[in-house]
């Protein structure tokens, strides 16, 4: 923990430099977190100052490369940068401008064309992805186009249901209302009935009139009727005689 925490502030003091460091809370967390991005810094770094050496020792090799063309071209056939005339000096500044571009290490038609190739190769395979996300695209926007669509149907049936449910809550409401007024005046009647036969009771009336003896009577008439209809059935066949005078049989 201790080694951790001399590297960390460490590496703030040389992040910060001549500024002061903002305090932060030591615990383990904070101090993992930060001496790994210590770490990951010092490796970034190294990277970078391994990278600037190589291309310092590539301009290097460039500059010797250069001076020694230089040279072969002022001793073979007199020429020199200063004695081109501009359209010359133009053209060799955009074919290393070119070769700049293309990554070759030199400007020879050898190293050109592989690099034109490898950059015609990378424009087909461009132009084929290009093709295929354009048809991935179309489909992604037909989709869209009938999930738009399906949305928007959806949304005309959820405020048909919503409709739909206010109409049929307000006639739930409605019956319930009338349940209510109903249930109200039967409760109503039910303390009349019974006011009114209370009444009655004391005034001596008869409990042979009364409600409750009245339906009795009327249960007691039913099962009569019904214990009378297998008497007309058995008397049916002798309903067709003609009558017997009995006054005259006696004489």
């Amino acid at each position: 923990m201790c080694e951790k925490i001399k590297k960390v502030n460490s590496w703030l003091g040389a992040v910060f430099g001549e500024q002061v460091v903002p305090q932060f809370e030591v615990n383990t967390r904070t101090v993992d977190i930060l001496y790994q991005l210590a770490q990951s810094s010092e490796a970034r770094c190294s990277d970078t100052a391994l990278l600037i050496e190589d291309l310092k020792q590539k301009a290097a090799e460039y500059q010797a490369e250069g001076a020694h063309l230089q040279d072969v071209l002022l001793q073979s056939v007199g020429l020199s940068s200063a004695s081109l005339s501009k359209p010359v000096a133009d053209c060799l500044s955009a074919l290393v401008d070119n070769a700049m571009v293309l990554g070759v290490k030199d400007t020879s038609l050898g190293s050109f064309m592989p690099a034109v190739n490898n950059l015609t190769s990378e424009l087909l395979e461009a132009e084929k992805s290009n093709r295929r996300l354009e048809r991935e695209l179309r489909a992604l926007r037909k989709r869209l186009g009938s999930t738009l669509v399906l949305r928007g149907s959806l949304q005309e049936d959820i405020n048909k249901t919503v409709k739909d449910q206010a109409v049929e809550s307000a006639k739930a409401e409605e019956k319930l209302l009338k349940m209510d007024f109903v249930t109200a005046k039967v409760n109503e009647l039910s303390n009349r009935r019974e006011r009114c036969e209370a009444q009655l009771v004391s005034r001596n009336m008869d409990k042979s009139i009364t409600h409750q003896a009245l339906v009795q009577l009327s249960e007691e008439v039913t099962e009569l009727k019904k214990e009378i209809i297998p008497l007309k059935k058995k008397l049916e066949p002798y309903m067709d005689l003609s009558p017997v005078c009995l006054f005259s049989l006696c004489y």
